[in-house]
C-alpha cells in the first residue's frame, strides 16, 4: 500500500491535465502581451503630450501628388502649420503624406503614429516627429485621442472605418463634441444621401441630429475655417 502513491505518480497525464500543465507558459505569454499594450499606450500618449492644437488627418494612401485631394490636403497642411496648429497623420503615403508635407514646409509641426509591418516602410519624409506602433489599435486610439479636429479626404476601407469609429464615440458621448470636416463633395455626397435616405428615412437607425455630427466641404479654405474656430480639448 504504501507503493502505491509512487506508482499513481508515475500514470501518464490525463489530456485535461495535459493542458493544465501548459497553462502557466500561455499565461505567461498574455501577462507578457498584457504589459506591451500597456506601454504601448503610455509611450503613446506620452507622445501627444508634447504637442498642442492638434488636428488628424485621414484619407487614402494611394492618391499621388498630381491628385486634386492630395493638392488639398496639403494646403490644408500648410495653412495649419502657419498658424500654429500640429498636423497628426498615420505617417504614411498619399493624404498622410500631404498633410505632413505641407505643415513640414511652412516649419509648422508634422506628427506620423505609423504602424510597425515586415518588410515595408511607411513613414514619409515630412515628419519633425514620428513614432511606430506594433498593435493596430493602439494607434487608432492615440491617432483619436485628443485632436481639436478630425479631417477626412478620400480614401478607402480604412478612411470609411475610422470615420464612422469617431462619429460613433461623438454620437455616444464617448467622446466630447469635436469638428469632424470631409473634404470633398463628390467623395462623401453620395454615403450622406444613403444615410439620409436608408439609415434615416427607411430603417429610423439614426437620429437627424447624428447627421449634423460632420461637415462636408470642398477645398482647404472651408475646412481650415472650420478648424480655427474650434475649441482645443484634452485627451479623451
Amino acid at each position: 500500500m504504501d507503493n502505491q502513491p509512487n506508482n499513481f505518480c508515475r500514470l501518464p497525464l490525463a489530456p485535461d491535465e495535459k493542458e493544465h500543465v501548459k497553462a502557466p507558459t500561455r499565461m505567461n505569454e498574455i501577462t507578457w502581451r498584457i504589459f506591451r499594450i500597456m506601454a504601448e499606450f503610455v509611450e503613446g500618449f506620452q507622445f501627444l503630450s508634447e504637442s498642442s492644437r492638434e488636428v488628424t488627418f485621414f484619407g487614402s494612401a494611394r492618391l499621388k501628388q498630381n491628385d486634386r485631394w492630395y493638392k488639398e490636403a496639403e494646403k490644408l497642411g500648410k495653412l495649419l502649420g502657419k498658424y500654429g496648429f500640429t498636423v497628426i497623420t498615420g505617417g504614411g503615403p498619399g493624404i498622410m503624406e500631404a498633410g505632413n508635407k505641407g505643415a513640414y514646409k511652412v516649419g509648422g509641426i508634422s506628427l506620423g503614429l505609423n504602424i510597425q509591418l515586415p518588410n515595408e516602410q511607411r513613414a514619409n519624409e515630412y515628419l519633425t516627429r514620428g513614432r511606430g506602433f506594433h498593435y493596430f489599435f493602439i494607434r487608432r486610439v492615440i491617432l483619436a485621442a485628443s485632436a481639436q479636429a478630425y479631417v477626412f479626404f478620400p480614401g478607402g476601407f480604412g478612411t470609411l472605418d475610422e470615420f464612422f469609429e469617431i462619429v460613433t464615440l461623438i454620437q455616444t458621448g464617448k467622446m466630447q463634441s469635436t469638428p469632424i470636416v470631409c473634404v470633398g463633395k463628390e467623395y462623401w455626397g453620395g454615403l450622406t444621401k444613403w444615410m439620409e435616405k436608408t439609415l434615416l428615412g427607411t430603417y429610423k437607425t439614426i437620429a437627424e441630429k447624428d447627421l449634423s455630427l460632420f461637415t462636408i466641404v470642398d477645398t482647404a479654405d472651408e475646412a481650415f475655417e472650420i478648424i480655427s474656430k474650434s475649441e482645443e480639448r484634452t485627451f479623451f
